[in-house]
């Protein structure tokens, strides 16, 4: 990024919290692109071009690499105060609520091919009217590739007081630009041993 000036306006945010469960392991560790991990890997892909960048998760102590981190507030659920709620909503209200970003772009760990170049087809159709900038392909919508805004924050809290958790719920009362992609590479998502190898295929 020779020449090139960093984001300042808006924060990199590396979602790393998942449960993994059709992987069978976490796959914010598991080896990729010459890194330890697919979180060191998206940490560094992105980390040339933003002044802010931070990987959210449950817990930082599971990284074997230094990294600005951001651990989830804890909310639990309603009917056992025991059990802790972990969900995309929670992560990216933490987001919001702890360090008051005014525009986060969200990347998940386990999308490697989404890159800067993606991430500006989406930033450069933003304008002030806007609460989210989410790309679109033919397979969907795709809410942890995507720009939010501050703006959110108290939707993203009334949806997990509701038990409400999925991303893709906040389009319905946000205003929402969808910017369509033709190609879906940028979108592989690496949910389970079949997709990371064929992932790792694809990068070498």
């Amino acid at each position: 990024m020779e020449g090139e000036s960093k984001y300042t306006d808006i924060a990199c945010i590396i979602f790393a919290g998942g449960k993994s469960r059709r992987m069978g392991e976490d796959k914010a560790l598991l080896p990729f692109g010459g890194k330890n991990s697919l979180s060191e890997f998206q940490y560094e892909k992105f980390k040339p071009y933003f002044e802010n960048i931070y990987i959210s998760t449950k817990y930082k102590d599971k990284f074997d690499f230094e990294a600005n981190f951001i651990e989830d507030i804890q909310f639990y659920e309603k009917d056992d105060p025991s059990i802790p709620i972990y969900s995309p909503a929670v992560a990216l209200y933490s987001v919001f609520k702890k360090y008051g970003f005014n525009k986060i772009f969200a990347i998940s760990v386990d999308t490697p091919f989404f890159d800067i170049e993606h991430f500006k087809k989406l930033y450069e159709n933003d304008n002030s009217a806007l609460d989210i900038i989410m790309p679109r392909s033919k397979e969907g919508i795709h809410p942890l590739c995507t720009v939010y805004k501050k703006s959110c924050e108290d939707e993203l809290l009334k949806m997990i007081e509701q038990d409400v958790h999925k991303l893709r719920i906040l389009t319905k009362s946000l205003n929402t630009e969808y910017i369509d992609f033709e190609d879906e590479k940028p979108f592989l998502n690496l949910n389970n041993k079949e997709t990371y190898h064929k992932a790792l295929e694809i990068k070498n």
